[in-house]
């Protein structure tokens, strides 16, 4: 299954052998591990779009005017949003509401912010079906 999500992070999983995607050759940017690596080794060789795109814990890549860079694969779950279609978005656009802590952001000298949420939809379901 050429384009089946990974169970990891929901990226496609590509053939190996550089086959043609769409008409368009896979091009393979990771580099082939020596046999001293270490894990940090192989971690500095990974794009940060793919790293963040495998955390499960909903994420963003936001600029400090608070425009969302990048959203993974969790947070796009998350919101109900398709995840390309966040890049360019600000938290006002997604919820009614701006989320505590989220005006702080805006005083970091950082070009590029990573905010996580936590997705309290599984543990509130669970807490009310325990005790309700």
């Amino acid at each position: 299954m050429p384009n089946a999500p990974s169970p990891v992070g929901g990226l496609p999983d590509y053939p190996r052998d550089g086959a043609l995607m769409n008409g368009d050759r896979r091009v393979e940017r990771r580099r082939s591990r020596g046999p001293g690596d270490s894990p940090m080794d192989n971690l500095s060789r990974l794009p940060a779009a793919v790293a963040l795109d495998r955390l499960p814990v909903p994420t963003l890549a936001m600029s400090r005017d608070g425009t969302i860079l990048f959203a993974n694969t969790a947070f796009a779950e998350m919101v109900g949003y398709e995840r390309d279609g966040l890049a360019g978005s600000a938290l006002p656009e997604i919820f009614d509401s701006v989320p505590a802590g989220a005006a702080v952001l805006c005083g970091v000298d950082d070009p590029i912010l990573l905010v996580t949420f936590e997705n309290l939809t599984e543990r509130l379901w669970v807490e009310e079906h325990e005790f309700g």
